[in-house]
């Protein structure tokens, strides 16, 4: 199969319940890609949508680094079909991207992010999937049933502001502590969930972290 070329665009997607709506976004290099980036967003009910500020830095960032990035909205979102199903559904969005993205870009390696409610979803996504890398950021481990989930053999980079209103910072470390293998964390001091004032700082953090990860 030829790989075509990337075109920005946003575009509607069959997924499970209907349609799911999609941005694509090209890398900064003219070179072949190096991957496709999934990246999830925040929590549906509590105003998240690929739009959001932490979910667009971490797509720059992977975009930087040479990745065709798709950011979507999961169901029941913007123009997305369905309605919230507690990160179950969301799943199966997850899942069908990465299908349609293979068959559509046949990349060579997959990228798989998310933030908040999104890293719940990527993280249970990453078994099936198996990306080459996986960035979690304020995965909110008190909230959902994380005890049930544990990480595979991939690089995988978890940021967790130690001033988080929404997630526990200290539930967090210990759910990292818990994993083997176990993952790489990067605290930042007095960052809050979204991260005001820290972006830069945020994207710097992972692009450093995957040209470093092995």
């Amino acid at each position: 199969m030829t790989t075509p070329s990337c075109v920005e665009q946003k575009r509607l997607l069959p997924g499970a319940v209907g349609d799911m709506e999609v941005l694509i976004e090209c890398p900064k290099s003219t070179l072949t890609p190096q991957a496709v980036a999934l990246i999830c967003h925040p929590h549906p009910l509590q105003g998240g949508t690929m739009n959001n500020k932490v979910t667009y830095m971490l797509a720059s960032a992977l975009r930087q680094l040479g990745a065709i990035t798709v950011r979507f909205n999961f169901r029941g979102v913007g123009h997305s079909s369905g309605s919230f199903d507690q990160g179950i559904g969301e799943t199966d969005d997850v899942l069908r991207l990465a299908e349609w993205a293979e068959d559509y870009f046949s990349p060579p390696t997959l990228w798989l992010a998310g933030f908040s409610f999104g890293s719940y979803v990527a993280l249970r996504a990453h078994k099936r999937l198996s990306p080459s890398r996986l960035i979690l950021v304020a995965p909110p481990v008190q909230r959902f049933d994380f005890a049930t989930l544990s990480l595979g053999a991939i690089p995988t980079l978890v940021l967790q502001g130690n001033a988080d209103q929404v997630v526990e910072a200290h539930s967090v470390k210990t759910w990292v502590a818990e994993q083997n293998p176990r993952p790489d964390m990067i605290e930042f001091p007095e960052a809050d969930h979204f991260f005001h004032g820290r972006l830069t700082e945020l994207r710097d953090a992972v692009t450093q972290w995957m040209q470093t990860s092995t």
